[in-house]
């Protein structure tokens, strides 16, 4: 280039002075793209120093850079001059073909200049808003204080200190607002900017954070301070702190590159600075300790500034420290986040002073254990608040607890706890997503406590939202909760989780009772992992070690996909081991068993019994979402080489979809949908030949259509052949038949009949005759007949499985009817339709009375478990208990009885349940438990009053109840005048005076009309009768 030149194409102040006429013009002109000269920027900031708007304005107009037309790129040979008419003007050959090969290249985005964010205010937030911004933000940070501090030259070429004008105040604003855009991170400010930038720009903080200059922190009480001032202050502090430690490291000399002059200068007075603010800031250490420590007292949250609240401090002068008069602005900063912050680097500052007094070894042992301590608890908040929103991706969280696990092996038992938290915070959302419980928390559930079960309570009642939560995310909590409690062995810890808020609000009342009831009677087990399962991380490596924790693995995992892996990775490590055997929990019926372990190749037999067997348990335990998942995979599995087992997995399939519907839509009455009536059907008539079937299939698809009442198939549309062939289709037609002609104007005889020879039979015995030692002959009765068409017990097991009201009703009358048939019965007991049956047997001797009561008792049971509010069952109860002389007992089905029937007797009993024979039974119950003040009470109830029995009962003086207490509940005079008269004889004056109180109440006048008569004996009956449900129930 020709000597004297000027080194860049394009004068700057033409740029400058180009947008400054804009500004003035309002934007009227047209806008055109201009070209940046960012590859320049050295040259520029030293050719050039900015000029503010007043000097600017002075520059000479010039036209816009678009009428300037398109400027050429050539390259001047020496001595040319640009658009001169020499020679020299012309580009070479090799010039031209340089440019044409250059030309289609793309361009490289030019460098956003530092002057250009002073012209444009919003092109600062624009540029931080760039994926990778060019200038980087530390850099801007870098110019923006460097043109702020850059010294003046005046008229005598004297260097002058900064000027305070609007320029430098923007400037250094602008570099405030890099750093706020940064959140004031001090790891990326310290890593990029030198000790003075940084001390620069936190000084400028303070001033702007309203921070008297001067001032000693340590004198200023940060509670009483704004929010953003003692936030300022604890940054600088933070960072004096931080910055005198990294100091005492050992620093590796880069090394030097060819010596320059002015580089070697710069370097030697930035180090200069650097000594000076670090020897101010070790003589103001202690200071800076102690302001931290006074920060750790603080409990309110702290707010730090934003390039918001700059701007508005930039803008509005009645704004101060970035708080406006209503509320705080800024970002804010929890009280948690600023004490884990400043506690960590106090404990790096008394690490570094310690190594001279072990006591203040001890400090810094506190402080980086206090913040251990915030930075958990943070962790554990932040995943239980994901547990309700389910942000987080699990992949993360898992990576957590592993990287926990780590370090707890490696000898750090503070976090033991620690992991346990987050391993429960983990397996909450991995419940409520419908995902197996892990490894890892079986392993730390171990040997529970009272810590563990009170922290896991909690995290599942703040994980779930009762109000908005759907059905499954609260089926899925409950059934986790109840299988904590089955696998407690103390019986504290699981009153513990019964008792909870959560688990009463989740659970039934019928459902917490049963598993109660189960807990309490369920005998102590064995506890075989005593000690805590070893961990994965403390075993060396070894084949058999990798296939123990495989199996154990396998053992746990309900996920098909899962358990596929493993056993894959099983195979591979050994080819000798069946892995069906590994549990003996694992269960397949027999007819299925044999097709299953005839498969011919390991892994595929392995896999269809593991999950067919894992499957039916989950079933079993009516986790039905899991079983469906095993199902389906091993279906899927076996329809590419087997049909047989194909159809036996659509059978368990279709079984499984009954339980689903029976456990969930089905308890609230809904009808199931047409497709699954279509597939019982479908099983009920299937005719393939060499398909193992399960008799439980059969029995729940007839139970299944007598619960939704499809009598109408059961009776008239199933094949001939299955009446033959299925037992239970022959037992289901009997008595949906029956039940299908009660309604009639005559009750059915025929169809009775054949079900009640066929029961009949269930219970009949086989007797067998063998003869003795010494020559006689014995009678040896069978059990369980032969006879019918199935056994007693698998009768009873069927009955079990019914739900529709009017069928158990039959089947209660049915076996009711056999019971009374026996001839030395004392006590009948009375049931709903139980006229319908024959009232005679050809052959008593044949059946078994002994089974059959045994049978009656146990189907009550199980009724009024399904039913407890059907006033017949409690009835038939009641007579059970009475006919076996349990009277207190039998009393306290009577009353339930009544009770339910009558909104525990605020209406009146029912005529056909208070019968004169049940009104009797609880006389005769009152009578034998010497309860006689009771039995002349209850004779007034009967149609006629039965005054020889209720006056026999006065006379008795050894009475077990209240006595005179029970006065007031009688209503017929002659009673009362009866008791006057006694107490008189007897000279029992108190009693006498209680009896003539009673006759003497105006409203058992006998003047009084009938309606007036009946109201009182109303009144007194339920007074009576809720006095004795209180007592018998």
């Amino acid at each position: 280039m020709a000597t004297g030149r000027r080194c860049w194409s394009r004068p700057l102040s033409l740029q400058l002075e180009q947008r400054l006429a804009r500004r003035r013009d309002g934007g009227a002109g047209r806008r055109v793209q201009e070209p940046r000269l960012g590859p320049r920027r050295a040259a520029i900031l030293g050719c050039v120093g900015f000029r503010d708007a007043r000097s600017a304005a002075s520059l000479p107009e010039v036209p816009p850079i678009a009428s300037l037309g398109p400027r050429p790129s050539v390259r001047l040979e020496p001595g040319g001059v640009p658009g001169g008419s020499g020679g020299g003007g012309r580009m070479s050959a090799e010039a031209a073909d340089r440019e044409a090969a250059t030309s289609s290249r793309p361009c490289t985005p030019p460098q956003t200049c530092w002057f250009e964010f002073l012209l444009e205010e919003s092109l600062l937030e624009k540029h931080l808003r760039k994926p990778c911004p060019d200038p980087a933000p530390v850099q801007l940070i870098v110019q923006f204080l460097e043109q702020a501090s850059k010294p003046s030259v005046n008229e005598q070429n004297q260097v002058q200190p900064p000027p305070d004008n609007k320029r430098n105040r923007i400037l250094k604003l602008l570099a405030l607002k890099v750093a706020a855009h940064l959140k004031w991170d001090l790891d990326i400010l310290e890593k990029s900017l030198s000790v003075p930038v940084l001390n620069m720009l936190l000084n400028e903080l303070l001033c702007i954070s309203k921070v008297p200059p001067g001032t000693k922190h340590v004198d200023m009480d940060l509670a009483t301070l704004p929010a953003t001032t003692a936030m300022a202050i604890l940054l600088y502090n933070r960072w004096a702190i931080r910055t005198i430690v990294q100091s005492s490291f050992p620093v590796k000399q880069a090394k030097p590159g060819p010596p320059q002059l002015s580089v070697m200068n710069q370097m030697q007075q930035e180090k200069e600075l650097t000594e000076n603010i670090l020897k101010v800031l070790k003589e103001q250490a202690s200071d800076s300790i102690l302001v931290l420590e006074a920060a750790l007292t603080l409990n309110k949250d702290l707010y730090v500034h934003t390039m918001r609240t700059l701007d508005l401090l930039a803008m509005e002068p009645g704004v101060v420290n970035g708080e406006t008069e209503s509320s705080p602005a800024g970002l804010k900063i929890k009280t948690e986040e600023m004490q884990c912050q400043v506690c960590y680097d106090l404990g790096t500052a008394y690490f570094q002073q310690g190594s001279a007094n072990s006591a203040i070894y001890e400090k810094a042992r506190e402080k980086f254990f206090r913040t251990k301590e915030l930075i958990s608890e943070e962790v554990i908040k932040i995943f239980i608040e994901d547990n309700l929103t389910f942000s987080l991706p699990v992949q993360f969280r898992q990576s957590v607890l592993r990287e926990l696990f780590q370090k707890a092996q490696q000898g750090s038992e503070a976090l033991d706890e620690i992991c346990f938290k987050v391993c429960a915070c983990n397996t909450v959302r991995d419940i409520l997503e419908g995902r197996t419980i892990s490894v890892q928390f079986n392993q730390l559930f171990l040997t529970p406590n009272k810590e563990k079960i009170d922290f896991l309570l909690e995290v599942c009642s703040r994980s779930i939202n009762l109000e908005k939560a759907s059905d499954s995310l609260k089926g899925n909590m409950a059934a986790f909760l109840k299988n904590v409690c089955l696998g407690l062995e103390d019986l504290q810890y699981v009153f513990m989780i019964s008792s909870h808020e959560l688990f009463i609000t989740l659970l039934k009342d019928e459902e917490r009772k049963l598993l109660i009831d189960q807990m309490r009677k369920r005998c102590p087990r064995v506890n075989l992992c005593i000690k805590p399962v070893t961990s994965f991380y403390d075993i060396p490596a070894s084949a058999s070690v990798n296939i123990g924790q495989l199996e154990h693995q396998l053992i746990l995992s309900v996920d098909p996909w899962r358990i596929r892996q493993i056993l894959i990775e099983l195979h591979g490590m050994t080819s000798e081991r069946q892995f069906w055997t590994v549990s003996n929990k694992w269960e397949v019926p027999s007819v299925y068993s044999g097709v299953i372990l005839g498969i011919k190749d390991s892994l595929t037999r392995d896999l269809v019994y593991i999950l067919m067997a894992k499957g039916l348990h989950c079933s079993t335990v009516k986790d039905f979402s899991h079983a469906k998942q095993l199902f389906a995979a091993c279906l899927e599995l076996v329809t590419e080489f087997s049909p047989k087992l194909r159809q036996v997995m659509l059978n368990e399939m279709l079984l499984l979809d009954i339980h689903t519907h029976e456990a969930g839509t089905g308890q609230s009455g809904e009808r199931p949908p047409s497709d699954l009536i279509s597939r019982v059907r479908g099983y009920l008539e299937m005719r393939l030949p060499d398909i193992p079937l399960r008799q439980v299939i059969a029995e729940e698809c007839v139970a299944f259509m007598l619960n939704w009442r499809e009598n109408e198939y059961l009776t008239l549309q199933v094949p001939a052949f299955l009446l033959q062939s299925n037992p239970y289709v022959k037992l289901g037609q009997l008595l949906a038949a029956t039940c299908k002609e009660l309604p009639g104007p005559k009750e059915s005889r025929r169809t009775a009949k054949d079900l009640w020879e066929v029961v009949v039979q269930i219970c009949s015995v086989s007797s067998q005759h063998k003869r003795g030692s010494d020559g006689r002959v014995s009678l040896i009765k069978q059990r369980e007949s032969t006879l019918g068409i199935m056994y007693r017990s698998e009768l009873l097991s069927f009955i079990k499985k019914l739900r529709e009201p009017l069928v158990l009703t039959i089947i209660l009358s049915l076996f009711v009817k056999l019971h009374n048939v026996r001839e030395d019965i004392v006590n009948d007991i009375t049931a709903e339709h139980i006229s319908i049956w024959p009232s005679s047997i050809p052959n008593l001797q044949s059946v078994d009375f002994e089974a059959v009561a045994i049978t009656v008792k146990e189907l009550v049971r199980y009724a009024l478990a399904i039913n407890p509010g059907n006033h017949s069952w409690l009835l038939i109860q009641a007579d059970s208990y009475f006919a076996t002389n349990q009277y207190s007992a039998a009393l306290h089905y009577y009353l339930q009885a009544g009770a339910v029937c009558s909104d525990f007797f605020n209406k009146t009993v029912p005529p056909d349940v208070y019968t004169d024979q049940v009104i009797k039974r609880m006389i005769k119950c009152c009578s034998l438990l010497n309860c006689h003040t009771q039995v002349a009470i209850l004779c007034q109830f009967l149609r006629e009053i039965d005054y020889k029995t209720a006056f026999k009962s006065l006379q008795e003086q050894n009475s077990h109840d209240a006595m005179d207490s029970y006065y007031d509940y009688i209503w017929d005079v002659t009673i009362l005048e009866y008791l006057t008269y006694l107490h008189h004889k007897r000279g029992e004056t108190d009693k006498r005076q209680i009896a003539i109180k009673a006759i003497g109440q105006t409203e058992l006048n006998a003047s009084n009309p009938e309606e007036v008569l009946q109201l009182a004996a109303q009144r007194r009956k339920k007074k009576f009768l809720q006095a004795m449900a209180k007592l018998y129930f």
